[in-house]
């Protein structure tokens, strides 16, 4: 599949919502789909990584599945090692409006280019550890030297 910028990438499986009712999740239904801790997840709205959560009468936070969505995405940002300086300041020019779709795109370009010679660092990395456990593997399969 291509995926092009009219097609959203599913990043958690969605559930199906009633009819003119969106989903609504709480910290510890988000923590156990995420994998996050509800400390996180507060953290994360703390330094503004998390858009604008809405809240129940009673205070508590009240999760979409676009905010899912954002989690899952964040999530990716992080295994590419990406600072989470840099994750908040693409999730304050995502807030700022398509006029920022620049600096965004210029942003992510960078993290794909760390990634990329992270995953070469990597690849490296794997056939030196090939070489030696090949060679490891020949000197238990060679003949017994005699002693002398």
């Amino acid at each position: 599949m291509t995926v092009t910028q009219s097609t959203p990438v599913r990043l958690v499986p969605q559930q199906v919502s009633p009819p003119g009712r969106t989903a609504r999740y709480t910290i510890s239904e988000v923590a156990a789909r995420t994998g996050l801790t509800a400390h996180t997840l507060r953290w994360y709205e703390r330094i503004g990584l998390m858009p604008h959560v809405d809240r129940s009468q009673t205070g508590q936070r009240r999760f979409t599945d676009k905010d899912l969505d954002w989690l899952a995405f964040v999530g990716k940002l992080r295994l590419t090692g990406m600072p989470v300086a840099d994750m908040v300041r693409y999730a304050e020019l995502l807030r700022e409006g398509e006029h920022t779709f620049d600096q965004r795109q210029e942003l992510l370009e960078a993290t794909r280019r760390d990634v990329r010679a992270r995953i070469a660092e990597l690849h490296d990395t794997l056939t030196v550890l090939d070489y030696k456990i090949d060679f490891y593997a020949s000197a238990r399969r060679a003949p017994e030297r005699p002693c002398g």
